[in-house]
Parts: structure tokens; C-alpha cells; sequence
């Protein structure tokens, strides 16, 4: 009787076996890709490091594929000379979001990490500046806050002109073509940033003319005074828009005060500008320059 009575209450008073629930790592990889393909890149990469099934997901091709741009084949071939064919997608957007060289460095092309959209910037030595061998008026001197690692300065000049043109594959959509100037000339002094405006004059006198044409036809014009020394500012030439990504779009753009009424100078140029419309607030260039 003990016994059985024993028997009978460690039956009916043990804890009974509940399955466990499943968990993220119980997915299967093909059902995780799915939904990280409607994620944005920097999601994706920081839900990769969940588990190995989120892992494996992130690798999976046709997620890479819905966030390179429609043509990055063409863009491709355009940057890079001897491409390695086994990356995959996720190798290749990598690789087009780092600062692409082209032109004997005058040039850098990347794709913004978060949206995928393509981003391209020229250097002051890749422009047609007037008087630029003239030590008298310009000099190109280094500094850390260019992409370039150095800008053209202006000291003083009567005619003052920048003329530039890029030929690429743009994806199609629509761009914001930007000058990238600082009145006055900033330098360290015992670690600080500090901006000697000594050379700035004449920009107050006569606004600066800003022209944007393209292959196609497009063209636009705009004028403006260049104002707050001591700051770097983005003087907004135009837009443009692409309509077929396979085919090179040919830009042409200028930045003149040709009016010989007075000199003007104490201007740094650092780059033209070319970025997505979508992201014209320009977060992703400030932040890394």
C-alpha cells in the first residue's frame, strides 16, 4: 500500500514536460532572407549578428540584389578594372560603398551605405579653375578637411571662374549637383581650428552665377552671394535627371564672377558635389568631411 501510495503521488505531483516554445534560430534561413530583403542595409548587417540563421540570411544574394542600383553591372566596369567575380551581392555593395578613386584621384564614387544611392564628388584639381597656375591669385594647399587632402585657395583675382564636367553611368533617378567653398582660410594653431579671413572681399559686391547643363538637354541656372566665413557651405547649383542608368549621362557646370568692377578672394574650393536628390541634406558627406 505504501508503495503504490508513493507511486501514485509522485505521478500526480511532478512537473509536467512542456515543449520548448520556438525561437529566431528556429527559422529557416530562406524564410529570414525574405524578410531581411525589406530591410535597409545597416538593419541587415546588425540582425546578421543574432544567430546563424540571421547570419547565413544576410549572405543570401537576392537580398543584396533589391538594394545595389538597377545598373551597378555598368558602374562596375567603370570603377574597377579587374573586379573578383566571386564576391556576391553583398561583396559588391561593399565594395561600391567604399571611396572609389577614378581619374588620378580627382574623382571618388561611392554608394551611401543606408539607401544604396550612388554619390559622386570631383576635386578642385579635376576642375578647370582660371588663373590656377598663378600663384599670384591661387594656390592648392592641405588640409584635413577635404576628402582630397587639399583645396585650391584664392587670394585675390578680377575674374573669377571654375568650369567642370563628369561623364558616369548614373543610375536613373534624380540628382543635386553641389559647390563646396569656405570663405576665409582655416588652419591649426596649438590643436585649435581657427580661420583667418584676412583675403575675404568682394563676394558682397556682386552675386556668383551657378550653371548646370547635360547631354540630354537639361539645363539650369541660378545666383546667389556667398556668405558665412569660417563654415564650410554647399552653394546648390541645380538638379538633373536621369532617365536610362545603362547609358553615361555627360554633366557640364560653372561657378563665375566675371564682373571686373572689383577683385574678389579669400575663398577655398574644395570639391563639386554630385548626390542623390532623395538625400540632399548632404548627412553622409558633412559628417565624413
Amino acid at each position: 500500500m505504501g508503495i503504490g501510495s508513493s507511486s501514485f503521488h509522485t505521478h500526480r505531483y511532478a512537473s509536467p514536460i512542456v515543449p520548448s516554445k520556438p525561437t529566431l534560430g528556429d527559422l529557416p534561413e530562406s524564410c529570414v532572407a525574405l524578410i531581411l530583403e525589406h530591410m535597409d542595409p545597416p538593419q541587415i548587417c546588425k540582425l546578421a549578428k543574432l544567430n546563424r540563421a540571421f547570419h547565413g540570411a544576410s549572405w543570401a544574394d537576392f537580398v543584396w540584389e533589391s538594394k545595389l542600383p538597377s545598373n551597378y553591372d555598368v558602374i562596375v566596369r567603370k570603377i574597377f578594372h579587374d573586379f573578383p567575380t566571386d564576391l556576391g551581392k553583398r561583396g559588391i555593395y561593399a565594395s561600391l560603398c567604399r571611396l572609389n578613386t577614378l581619374d588620378d584621384g580627382t574623382k571618388k564614387v561611392w554608394l551611401d551605405r543606408t539607401t544604396g544611392k550612388l554619390c559622386l564628388a570631383i576635386s578642385s584639381k579635376g576642375l578647370s579653375i582660371t588663373g590656377i597656375d598663378d600663384r599670384r591669385y591661387w594656390n592648392h594647399i592641405q588640409t584635413e578637411e577635404s576628402r582630397f587632402s587639399s583645396v585650391a585657395y584664392l587670394q585675390q583675382i578680377w575674374w573669377f571662374e571654375v568650369d567642370g564636367e563628369v561623364e558616369f553611368p548614373f543610375p536613373a533617378g534624380t540628382y543635386s549637383l553641389y559647390f563646396r567653398l569656405h570663405l576665409g582660410r582655416a588652419h591649426k594653431r596649438f590643436g585649435r581650428r581657427v580661420c583667418n579671413n584676412e583675403h575675404v572681399h568682394g563676394w558682397d559686391v556682386k552675386p556668383v552665377r551657378l550653371q548646370l547643363w547635360t547631354s540630354d538637354g537639361q539645363y539650369v541656372a541660378s545666383q546667389c552671394f556667398l556668405q558665412e566665413p569660417g563654415k564650410w557651405s554647399y552653394y546648390h547649383a541645380g538638379d538633373f535627371v536621369v532617365g536610362n542608368g545603362n547609358e553615361s549621362t555627360k554633366i557640364k557646370f560653372s561657378l563665375t564672377q566675371i564682373d571686373c568692377t572689383h577683385t574678389k578672394g579669400g575663398l577655398c574650393l574644395d570639391a563639386v558635389l554630385i548626390y542623390p536628390y532623395e538625400v540632399r541634406k548632404l548627412k553622409s558627406f558633412l559628417n565624413s568631411s
